[in-house]
């Protein structure tokens, strides 16, 4: 295989409910030489995240919808094979948004040249020090505004997003409860991560009932990543002039048709709670700062990052559906 041929993954049909394979096509294309200005980049590690899901609808709602028969895209990170540009030479290590296919070239301006603090974790770029990380931090920091001593509530919490959460409101002097899908990913985040308390929704019967016993003093921060009986729960559970980071309900992408909601919505008026809804790419002047806090972090230990990794790009497809079914641990990511 030369370095101008590419495997790409592209959308062909837009899912109906949870997607399957059909919808998915590899595919193999040849690309042409860079021409001045421009990089072939072959890319090391892509990222796969729930957020994608909502891009394959036609009607996609914050964001632009994937186009059928072309690759899809996100964040992956690679390393630049060919230049034609001389703000970038081979062997740079650079973030972009040209995930799903194992290279690719581009103006240099559309990627973004990396200084990795460890050569041997870029793959971090994807996950703690990536999107996800910078969601956790703003949904957390703006939205929540965690105050030392208060409890915050995330749901979630052992994944990309929620364990960043978890371990920030932490370093902020919260008592923490983190709700997740497996005894394993709970443990992980009480021995590794500080976590006070964590719930497996899956084996405590009544969320609201496990909640409220976790939770004896009220809730007065919730991160919210699922929705549904978590957010029914959170709002049950949570003290008055609560503060709610809205970022994602993940269970309800997969709906075919719209599901009933919480029937507790009253308890916002009534507790006079705050509900922010906030879309990352918004808050991109809060990256400097987040990276320098965050990078300091990881090096001083105080906060710990894990991986699943998925290996080669046949098994991207298996990676994404692996997310909404809890297979994966911390950030997923596709080896290339």
């Amino acid at each position: 295989m030369s370095n101008y041929t590419a495997r790409q993954v592209h959308l062909i049909s837009r899912p109906v409910g949870m997607p399957i394979q059909e919808n998915f096509k590899l595919v193999e294309v040849e690309l042409a030489a860079p021409q001045d200005g421009e990089v072939l980049v072959k890319n090391h590690y892509m990222s796969v995240d729930p957020y994608m899901r909502g891009r394959m609808r036609a009607e996609a709602v914050y964001a632009q919808p994937y186009g059928l028969n072309e690759v899809m895209y996100g964040a992956a990170v690679g390393e630049v094979i060919e230049s034609a540009d001389s703000s970038l030479q081979a062997g740079d290590i650079v973030l972009n948004g040209a995930a799903w296919q194992d290279k690719f070239v581009a103006k240099a301006s559309a990627v973004n040249k990396l200084e990795p603090f460890d050569p041997k974790q870029i793959s971090l770029y994807l996950g703690t020090l990536g999107m996800p990380g910078l969601t956790a931090y703003v949904g957390l920091t703006k939205y929540g505004e965690p105050k030392q001593g208060e409890t915050v509530f995330v749901s979630a919490a052992s994944g990309a997003v929620g364990a960043n959460v978890c371990q920030i409101a932490k370093l902020k002097g919260c008592r923490v409860i983190g709700s997740v899908g497996s005894d394993e990913k709970a443990q992980w985040l009480q021995d590794e991560c500080g976590v006070d308390a964590t719930i497996n929704y899956k084996t405590c019967g009544d969320l609201t009932s496990a909640l409220l016993q976790a939770a004896p003093d009220g809730v007065d921060v919730y991160f919210e990543n699922v929705g549904g009986e978590h957010l029914q729960a959170a709002l049950t559970a949570m003290n008055p002039f609560g503060r709610i980071a809205a970022c994602g309900m993940i269970a309800s992408y997969n709906n075919a048709e719209p599901q009933p909601g919480p029937n507790n919505l009253m308890l916002i008026v009534g507790k006079k709670i705050r509900i922010n809804g906030f879309i990352v790419s918004d808050h991109a002047d809060m990256r400097p700062q987040f990276l320098e806090e965050m990078v300091a972090w990881i090096k001083q230990g105080k906060i710990k990052s894990r991986e699943t990794l998925a290996d080669g790009i046949d098994n991207a497809v298996d990676a994404f559906l692996g997310l909404f079914g809890g297979k994966n641990f911390g950030k997923m990511i596709v080896k290339l």
